[in-house]
């Protein structure tokens, strides 16, 4: 069994145990290359369909091209969606010029605190891996919030030989992360793989640059590259010496970590 084959039959296996473990189960759909493949592979998991509604918090900020990439899947594919937003703090001012740590808490974790206490989610399916930023390191797979959705990233359960922590205390909302296991090439690889459509955000379209994380457009930077299709990026990611996200701006000052221990992805 290849190993691309062993991390897909793994990552099927938690979005099963998710969805028989969960009554109000959601997912969370960045529209990013990582959650894409989460979604590409609950629809293999579900026989083609997606049986879970896909959560995007929009912050009115993002790039263009995402948003029409996500309503052309949903279309294609069928899926339903619940697109939140921090309507207040948008009409309040809201924007990056605020700081972007105070922009991402208002737009992205107050944002999703919002959807997940109007839907009442109880587990929410989230496209992390652990080698992309330093915090989600140290994520289980099946991961307890508490009721304000804060994630206590100290106290952490073991996961010792694939046994997993599906029953949790009434209340408790709980993240569930089926590919923590990937890298970035296994990504790559595995969109090469399947097939998987992908934003041409992604890829150099002639300039010497293209994006390597998607997210806020006033907030996400290009990088040098000329990388223009799924082989060149992965013949790139071999020898490359720059971290994944050095284009996020929210990733300085450990910003991530603080958003995702206030209950952001």
């Amino acid at each position: 069994m290849s190993h691309l084959q062993e991390l897909e039959d793994k990552s099927v296996y938690i979005l099963r145990e998710a969805y028989k473990s969960f009554d109000n189960l959601c997912m969370l759909w960045s529209i990013g290359k990582d959650s894409t493949v989460l979604l590409w592979l609950m629809r293999k998991a579900f026989f083609g369909h997606t049986p879970i509604p896909l959560v995007h918090i929009d912050t009115s900020y993002k790039i263009p091209e995402m948003i029409a990439y996500r309503d052309k899947l949903a279309t294609d594919w069928g899926l339903t969606m619940v697109v939140g937003q921090n309507e207040e703090a948008l009409v309040a001012g809201m924007a990056p010029s605020a700081g972007r740590m105070t922009c991402c808490t208002a737009l992205k974790t107050k944002g999703l605190q919002k959807v997940l206490e109007e839907k009442k989610y109880n587990g929410v399916i989230v496209g992390v891996r652990s080698d992309e930023e330093g915090t989600r390191a140290k994520e289980r797979y099946f991961s307890a919030r508490d009721k304000n959705n804060d994630w206590d990233f100290r106290d952490q359960p073991p996961e010792l030989w694939d046994q997993f922590k599906t029953s949790f205390e009434p209340g408790t909302h709980v993240r569930i992360h089926p590919l923590l296991d990937w890298t970035e090439i296994n990504i790559w690889e595995y969109i090469k793989k399947e097939g998987i459509p992908v934003i041409p955000l992604y890829f150099d379209n002639g300039s010497g640059k293209r994006y390597r994380s998607l997210g806020c457009a006033p907030c996400t930077m290009q990088i040098d590259s000329t990388a223009k299709n799924v082989d060149e990026i992965i013949a790139e990611l071999r020898v490359t010496k720059v971290a994944e996200r050095s284009g996020r701006a929210q990733d300085a000052d450990r910003g991530m970590e603080k958003l995702r221990k206030d209950g952001y992805m």
